[in-house]
């Protein structure tokens, strides 16, 4: 711990980054193994379950006040884009290798550009927009539309991706006017609301070693969490964001070891693009932050902006 406490806080934060993206992975590994044989609806059921025992102190020392939103709708189309994201996110887990997944679901990023300048107005220039064209050429050959390869559950990663990029940029827009207690309650409470229907309809009776992989899901899924806030307080997001990307490697050799998943090249090749695309994404708007900060009047334009 001595020696921790030593580092740099960038140092700090890159280190726990690390072991919140080894959590992230063995969330998606647990996923994949229990999701051999239970669907995919019931353990999402049982996963939201979990986080809102988990909120449930915060939520009752804060009751009223932290169930109390000022935009219900945009609460509902977070709850409905997450739900979204996480189905076809934990569909496209079970069905096709980890790296690929894991790969795809960083498209998120040029996602999240994409309607950030449709929402909330943002400029980007010419280069992050190259940047997320060659992201998605990265993604295509992946997915590998119109070939012998193809996969819909691949389709289903993509598409888990843009939903979760459109979330990303509700919870912008409701961190302005929530409270993060309020804001992860509704998704944690309204999507295990919609999905108990389901659940309940499709309910296949866990083994003892099913309950205990879906007990090990949210306890790794909270760390993960944790994990990743703690790295982001002590560090900065520019130089964080590379090394979040360890995650495919932890993928990989998951996939590897439980599932005798062995990436192709077109996998290779496409994650390398996703990577390559996404890292100068964040590295464009680390550019674009520090310049507002640096220059006085840019600095009190965009503080005017809604």
């Amino acid at each position: 711990m001595e020696k921790f406490n030593k580092q740099s806080d960038n140092v700090k934060g890159a280190l726990i980054l690390i072991l919140a993206a080894l959590f992230f992975s063995l969330m998606v590994a647990l996923i994949k193994l229990v999701g051999q044989r239970l669907p995919v609806s019931q353990i999402l059921f049982v996963r939201q379950v979990g986080m809102s025992i988990m909120l449930a102190p915060v939520l009752i020392r804060g009751y009223p006040e932290s169930l109390h939103t000022n935009r219900l709708s945009l609460q509902l189309c977070r709850i409905v884009f997450a739900l979204i994201a996480m189905m076809c996110g934990f569909t496209a887990i079970v069905h096709i290798p980890l790296a690929d997944a894991t790969a795809i679901a960083f498209a998120k990023s040029f996602f999240i550009t994409i309607f950030a300048v449709l929402i909330l107005k943002e400029q980007v220039g010419t280069y992050r927009w190259a940047a997320v064209i060659v992201g998605f050429i990265g993604v295509i050959i992946m997915v590998r539309p119109g070939t012998a390869g193809f996969s819909m559950y691949g389709m289903l990663a993509v598409i888990g991706a843009a939903s979760a990029g459109f979330v990303m940029v509700i919870i912008r827009l409701l961190t302005r006017i929530d409270a993060p207690a309020t804001i992860l309650a509704y998704q944690a409470i309204g999507v295990g609301l919609i999905m108990a229907v389901p659940a309940s309809l499709q309910w296949v009776q866990p083994t003892a070693w099913e309950w205990l992989l879906l007990f090990g899901i949210g306890l790794v899924s909270f760390f993960a969490q944790k994990a990743n806030i703690f790295a982001y307080a002590y560090g900065e997001a520019s130089v964080l964001a590379s090394i979040d990307y360890v995650r495919l490697l932890y993928a990989t050799f998951l996939g590897w070891l439980l599932f005798s998943e062995l990436p192709g090249t077109s996998t290779w090749v496409g994650a390398a693009i996703i990577v390559l695309a996404s890292l100068y994404t964040v590295h464009r708007e680390a550019k674009k932050k520090r310049r507002i900060t640096s220059d006085p009047q840019a600095r009190s334009i965009n503080n005017s902006q809604p």
